[in-house]
């Protein structure tokens, strides 16, 4: 039996998660397979960034490396960055503009849509060599991938028939996304870093309210968050993915007030600019974020405008990039605010920083104990849905579950896992 097969789940609320999962090679192969090239729809970057035809930028697809284009039509395209000749990387870049994308290794020539259209000494030199009479261009493009997007955020499947893009959203997710995207965009700039843990673990910290007003302190110090605020959490009909949210206190003015120390002496920030906020949406919600399952997060931190990309390399460690935004038509003062909001998160933001470090630590404790679990409770451990607090990890369970479910697990003592009962007892 392989190690992957080895590790048990107990629990068929999923409630106990064997640690083997966040540091066996075997499960990071197997989730290449079973989750990145499965039937899931991955996040892979911005119309935004790509405006023009001839646009690109490279990304990865779980370890898979791609390529993200607009081409003559307009039209974006996504193909695997693997030259069909003798497996090259075909783009070096991380972004730029070409009217084709040529490999360095043998001079293998492809248009936007990834199709072979030129290929040096075709029919050899003086009659000698070249390739087989009957080679044809069209069996040799680039591995292409299936492409949506919703309100400008581009998705791409591996799966040839995956799951529409608005249904594997779901209504609350795509709610958030209206509210975010809600009118024509601009990019102000990307940060990129690693970071020595599992990528599972950094998503079950982005599905979990909780830590937020515990491992943060400074914001809570500052009057942002706190988890005894107004709040929520919705899921999907599948409990994949995870939408939360918290507002201000009633009284805007706790924002800008002096925060309280551990020790309780009062703190005061010399420079305010770094906590103003604009109510921009009218709804007083001060921290709005969005996980979806498996690589992404959508979040809006007062004025702060992100997506954060989760890329996995190993078992023991992935790359996040941030992808920093505002709205074409920001007033200077408002583009400001954001820029100098970017200190929340990021490489070396106030709470990206700590977040980083919680994943480490869970990678550091996790060695040598592969066959014991960790236990997921707050909030109960009923059925998986929505809750009207933040004081619960059920949308951890949730990721659990669909995540056991994709790659072949089955808890000891429940039934086999069946999506389409889900929904269901969510509302039951």
């Amino acid at each position: 039996m392989a190690r992957w097969e080895r590790l048990v789940w107990p629990a068929s609320d999923f409630s106990r998660v064997p640690t083997g999962i966040f540091i066996e090679p075997e499960v990071f192969e197997r989730e290449q397979e079973r989750i990145f090239q499965g039937p899931v729809w991955l996040f892979l970057g911005l119309e935004a960034e790509i405006p023009e035809p001839g646009d690109y930028f490279t990304t990865f697809g779980g370890v898979t490396p791609l390529v993200v284009n607009r081409a003559e039509d307009g039209r974006i395209h996504v193909f695997v960055n693997r030259c069909s000749h003798r497996g090259a990387l075909v783009v070096r870049d991380l972004r730029g503009r070409q009217s084709r994308h040529i490999c360095a290794y043998h001079r293998w020539c492809y248009d936007l849509r990834g199709s072979l259209v030129g290929t040096p000494f075709r029919r050899g030199v003086e009659g000698k060599g070249g390739l087989p009479p009957g080679f044809d261009r069209r069996e040799h493009g680039l591995r292409p991938l299936r492409v949506a997007s919703y309100r400008g955020a581009i998705f791409a499947s591996f799966d040839p028939h995956p799951e529409p893009l608005p249904d594997y959203l779901g209504p609350p997710m795509r709610r958030m996304l209206d509210r975010l995207f809600c009118k024509p965009i601009e990019i102000l700039g990307h940060l990129r870093h690693r970071v020595d843990g599992n990528w599972k673990a950094y998503f079950e910290n982005l599905n979990d309210s909780i830590h937020a007003g515990l491992l943060h302190r400074l914001p809570v110090m500052l009057g942002l968050w706190s988890n005894t605020q107004e709040g929520a959490i919705e899921t999907d009909p599948l409990g994949r993915h995870a939408h939360y949210y918290v507002k201000y206190e009633e009284d805007d003015s706790a924002l800008m007030g002096p925060g309280k120390s551990p020790s309780g002496q009062a703190l005061r920030l010399a420079d305010h600019a770094f906590i103003d906020a604009r109510d921009e949406w009218g709804d007083r919600v001060s921290t709005d974020t969005l996980s979806l399952f498996p690589n992404v997060m959508f979040a809006q931190v007062s004025n702060f405008l992100i997506t954060e990309q989760i890329r996995p390399k190993s078992a023991e460690e992935f790359e996040l990039l941030t992808t920093v935004f505002g709205y074409a038509d920001d007033d200077p003062d408002l583009r400001l605010m954001r820029q100098r909001q970017v200190a929340w998160l990021g490489p070396a933001g106030y709470v990206g920083i700590e977040d980083n470090e919680a994943g480490n630590l869970i990678q550091r404790a996790s060695r040598g104990q592969s066959y014991a679990h960790s236990y997921i409770g707050y909030g109960g451990v009923g059925p998986i849905g929505d809750t009207d607090h933040l004081v619960s990890e059920v949308s951890v369970r949730g990721f659990w579950r669909y995540y056991c479910y994709l790659m072949g697990y089955q808890p000891q003592d429940g039934p086999p896992l069946d999506p389409a009962t889900w929904a269901a007892e969510a509302v039951s």
